[in-house]
């Protein structure tokens, strides 16, 4: 008996030493634990309800601006789809005389459907002669002469680059 008294006279300042560390570490863990909970707790008080309130209002509003968002993007596509996306000019001569030079030209404008319009322009000395046709589906009800048939071509051409 008198031997286990020695030995838990050594043991035990070593003992409270370990008990000291496990304390020290429990209130280490205790003030991390309390600062995390902190950071989660965003209202003014500091409480756990709040966060999630705010959190739910900040998730009704973004999908309401999503909501918004996708219906102007929407609105902008529809828009942009009747914009002019393809544009084919050609130059030409149009007299077999000489005169006049490449100063002609065919210029198609046409939107991602195929619809737009096809300029032609006749170039003399004397005169100058503008002309408009409309196209749809990539064909006009009027005749189209071959430098306008090669604009609405390069015009389709460029919508499809485009869509790529």
């Amino acid at each position: 008996m008198m031997l286990a008294i020695y030995y838990l006279d050594i043991a035990t300042p070593y003992i409270a030493l370990g008990a000291l560390l496990i304390s020290l570490i429990a209130v280490g863990y205790a003030i991390a634990l309390k600062i995390r909970f902190r950071r989660l707790a965003l209202g003014r008080n500091g409480s756990i309800e709040e966060s999630v309130a705010i959190l739910t209002r900040d998730s009704k509003e973004m999908k309401a601006f999503r909501f918004e968002l996708e219906k102007y993007l929407k609105l902008a596509e529809g828009r942009l789809r009747g914009s002019v996306q393809g544009i084919g000019v050609v130059r030409f001569n149009p007299f077999t005389s000489g005169q006049g030079g490449n100063q002609s030209f065919a210029a198609a404008f046409l939107d991602e459907r195929g619809n737009g319009v096809v300029f032609s322009t006749l170039y003399s000395r004397d005169r100058v002669g503008v002309y408009a046709k409309p196209v749809e589906n990539g064909a006009s009800s009027f005749e189209l002469t071959g430098e306008e048939k090669e604009a609405i071509t390069k015009a389709k051409e460029s919508v499809a680059k485009n869509k790529k």
